[in-house]
């Protein structure tokens, strides 16, 4: 599939970043990838994994580059003010977080999504905004970054489960677990949520709320075929057990 895009095709700085993250990530995890004709070769969209180790965003990264296309991540604003770190993101094409509480995110948000399909790009969003707070390492509760990409450009919102990468580093784990090398990560990509009928609405909260629940329960949905196992009814909300959710992405 990977000989079907461009974006990986033509040079671009994500080459050199790719000859050093790719043979990495391979020593760490033997990737085991399904459902990959549903990443589409050319245009825009919306990936949104799954999230409960700090390594997560390599696995997702090596996984898509392999798929042949670029993987850009939708990032804290503040890491575009870091001298060379936010060139190299703006070279990229990494996409910055909106707040979600002003009229200025939603023009932001817009923007965003225009030049997503202006450009053929596509963004990885983690919907939770942070590792999951589940004891069980299930998807928690979203939040709207994802969808509201997604529905400002009518983009294809793809949701995506992996599971395997806590045997590399668990969450909250300090470093990696080097060895034995080559441990199994699945990573399985669904079918593109169905947001079709809320198209339009993309600053309502109602529609926000609605869309982003379909998007976890989807995520939800992939991980329990991966884990051959059922989540529980009710999605873990940190707010009721009193956790802060710090690290967050998205409002």
């Amino acid at each position: 599939m990977g000989s079907r895009s461009s974006e990986k095709s033509r040079p671009s700085p994500f080459w050199p970043l790719a000859a050093i993250v790719v043979p990495a990530v391979g020593y760490l995890a033997k990737i085991e990838i399904r459902n990959k004709e549903k990443l589409p070769a050319e245009g825009a969209f919306v990936l949104a994994p799954n999230h409960y180790s700090e390594f997560d965003p390599l696995i997702v990264a090596a996984a898509v580059w392999r798929l042949g296309r670029a993987p850009r991540f939708m990032a804290k604003e503040s890491l575009f003010r870091v001298p060379v770190l936010g060139w190299l993101m703006r070279k990229t094409g990494m996409v910055p977080v909106a707040r979600a509480t002003s009229a200025a995110a939603a023009k932001q948000t817009i923007m965003q999504s225009r030049a997503l399909v202006e450009n053929q790009r596509g963004v990885i969003v983690y919907p939770e905004g942070t590792l999951t707070r589940d004891p069980e390492l299930w998807p928690m509760r979203g939040k709207s970054g994802a969808v509201r990409l997604a529905l400002a450009g009518d983009i294809p919102l793809i949701p995506v489960a992996q599971w395997g990468t806590q045997h590399i580093m668990g969450r909250y784990q300090k470093g990696l677990s080097l060895w034995p090398p080559r441990k199994r990560v699945q990573v399985l990509i669904g079918d593109p949520v169905d947001i079709s009928d809320l198209t339009g609405r993309a600053g309502e909260q109602s529609a926000l709320n609605e869309a982003t629940n379909r998007l976890m329960n989807a995520i939800t949905a992939l991980l329990e075929e991966l884990r051959d196992e059922k989540a529980s009814a009710t999605r873990w909300n940190p707010s009721d057990h009193g956790q802060k959710e710090t690290g967050r992405l998205d409002s």
